[in-house]
């Protein structure tokens, strides 16, 4: 038996079905967007909309952006020798509320997985190497996860990359702000050790 109506259901099968949303996070949001003014429902539906025919990929970096190229590629006052290279859009934001870091990027849009069938022609490789060809780029910082399919990822751009000339540096990583040592895996403790900087 079901317990709500067909369009209900509907819309928390839709709502389920987005990563990161559970079948009580849906619930939620679809008993709130049914409760909203018609004219709520209404902007977020063409904003929705808007997003979808408007945004792209930036024909540089490949970050989605509403432009052909993107405000960080289209920025004079970057670094466009230093390419950071991000496995999605969401972990360029991340280092871009740093504010620290003033290079550009390149987004790969995955990571290689042989287990899951991603190859490295199934991410932006090859737009990262001719990349590399036609920019004046110096140093590229690897700065995918730290998984087993970001330092596999790590490694094969290494191995493309050091026989162009061009610097090849991974980001650090270590023990997160409050985090206990015996509660961290080996791996990221030796990280942490090799990363070390002195103060």
């Amino acid at each position: 038996m079901e317990l709500y109506s067909g369009p209900i259901n509907k819309l928390i099968e839709e709502l389920a079905s987005l990563p990161g949303i559970g079948e009580k996070s849906a619930s939620r949001l679809a008993f709130h967007l049914i409760n909203l003014p018609t004219s709520r429902v209404q902007r977020l539906a063409d904003t929705l909309m808007e997003a979808k025919e408007k945004v792209r990929y930036c024909s540089t970096c490949f970050t989605l952006t509403d432009g052909d190229v993107c405000p960080v590629c289209s920025n004079d006052k970057r670094d466009h020798s230093t390419v950071m290279v991000v496995e999605n859009s969401r972990d360029l934001a991340a280092y871009e509320k740093t504010g620290k870091y003033m290079g550009v990027y390149h987004v790969l849009h995955g990571a290689i997985s042989p287990m899951l069938g991603i190859g490295p022609s199934d991410i932006r490789l090859k737009e990262l190497i001719e990349r590399l060809k036609s920019d004046e780029i110096s140093e590229v910082i690897i700065a995918t996860n730290s998984s087993l399919e970001g330092e596999t990822t790590a490694m094969y751009i290494s191995k493309l990359i050091k026989p162009t000339g061009v610097k090849v540096t991974r980001i650090a990583s270590g023990v997160p702000v409050g985090g206990d040592l015996e509660c961290i895996d080996e791996v990221t403790l030796l990280r942490a050790l090799e990363g070390r900087t002195e103060i």
